[in-house]
């Protein structure tokens, strides 16, 4: 009879009238009032979670941003001044209040040729960013229906990014490298399916201008059967990044346009191949194969500078991640005291002018010289590895890297 007259300590419904009646030290609560209770809990965290991410988004400055980039990117002046801008834009955007006026987004272009550093730029910017970022290839990329990744795949790789935290991954940044691989292949409008080219930059149009997707969690194809999760494009900042191969003689042509005959081609005479793409503007993209539609939703355009020598030479030592301090912590762990002279550096660097692979070429011809150290040394009795200049032109002789020579 006592259990009976038990009774909820908040609603007052007696034991009788509920599903479930929990018991505490000196009270009881209902199964409804569990449930309310929790619905309240969860109301009050998303609030003081949404605060919390609010406070926690530094905002920093566009000079700090570039001071940042400074660190590990060398070079590159413009396109840093460029993207911090944009980055510090999308945090202010992230923070404005409410007001009548919407500020709008601004989608960045990078054009440079392989090797100057497109995909660092971005990877550096995710050290130091409070908002998600995710690095795609849009060569992956093909119309909905065909042999491919769909293009709302983007949007699965920047949930993962955000631990699946929608609200974190609608503010957050997308880097789409590869992007002159979505070309089309002629000015002409294709007549033909171009199912991985123009297709896919129709597809790209609402991602990158803002829209609601239905994004499948797990990625690959849809299915009607399968959960989605919508996401909004509207807050996301989309990067793109390509190094447009062939582009210089549409900027050509167009800079030598403005007249004919001899005084053209001594107009001309001062333009040249490394800073072509300096004069970039949108209707040389489109000569390229983008089309008109998203070369406007990435009206923001920057390029990057080609690598002369004495840029490459601070990539190999300068840079806090800089590739011979990298394998000098590799020599470091297994206790290996390493050291390369001056010559050999320049060595390398005259190389990898000579080969012209940009920064990822200096990677490729350490690798070359080290190998045979890295292999030998680890559980030997030796624990010093000085690299001459001499030493360097011998391993490079032997490696396969020589045949690069002759196809450049």
């Amino acid at each position: 009879m006592e259990n009976k007259e038990l009774s909820c300590s908040f609603c007052g419904k007696k034991k009788d009238d509920t599903n479930l009646l929990i018991a505490g030290l000196d009270a009881h609560i209902c199964d409804r009032c569990i449930e309310q209770a929790n619905g309240i809990i969860h109301e009050e965290t998303s609030h003081n979670v949404a605060e919390v991410n609010r406070e926690d988004v530094s905002l920093r400055k566009p000079k700090q941003i570039k001071a940042f980039l400074d660190d590990y990117v060398i070079g590159q002046d413009y396109t840093k001044r460029v993207l911090s801008v944009a980055v510090y834009n999308h945090y202010k955007r992230l923070l404005q209040p409410k007001s009548d006026v919407e500020i709008q987004k601004s989608n960045v272009l990078m054009v440079g040729e392989t090797g100057t550093g497109k995909t660092l730029m971005a990877k550096t910017i995710a050290k130091m960013l409070n908002v998600p970022l995710a690095i795609v290839d849009a060569t992956v990329l093909t119309e909905a229906g065909y042999v491919g990744e769909d293009v709302e795949s983007i949007l699965t790789r920047l949930l993962q990014a955000a631990d699946y935290d929608q609200s974190k991954a609608e503010k957050g940044i997308v880097f789409i490298d590869e992007i002159d691989k979505i070309a089309r292949k002629s000015d002409n409008p294709s007549i033909t399916r171009d199912v991985s080219g123009e297709g896919v930059q129709q597809a790209l149009l609402k991602l990158l201008e803002g829209t609601v997707v239905n994004v499948p969690p797990k990625g690959g194809r849809k299915h009607p059967d399968q959960k989605f999760i919508e996401i909004n494009t509207e807050h996301i900042l989309f990067v793109a990044g390509g190094a447009f191969d062939g582009i210089q003689k549409h900027i050509s042509k167009r800079l030598n346009m403005q007249s004919v005959g001899y005084s053209a081609a001594k107009k001309g005479d001062h333009y040249g191949g490394n800073t072509l793409l300096s004069y970039i503007v949108p209707s040389d993209l489109k000569s390229f194969g983008l089309i008109p539609e998203i070369i406007g939703r990435l009206p923001v355009i920057t390029h990057m500078e080609s690598l002369d020598a004495q840029a490459l030479r601070a990539i190999l030592t300068k840079p806090k991640n800089a590739i011979i301090k990298q394998y000098k912590a590799l020599f470091d762990l297994d206790e290996i005291s390493f050291s390369i002279s001056d010559g050999a550096l320049d060595f390398i660097v005259n190389k990898a002018v000579e080969y012209k692979l940009g920064a990822r070429g200096l990677r490729s011809l350490c690798e070359a010289v080290l190998t045979d150290a890295m292999f030998e040394l680890p559980g030997s009795e030796e624990k010093e590895l000085r690299i001459s200049k001499s030493y360097a032109v011998e391993k490079l002789n032997k490696s396969k890297l020589q045949a690069l020579k002759a196809v450049s």
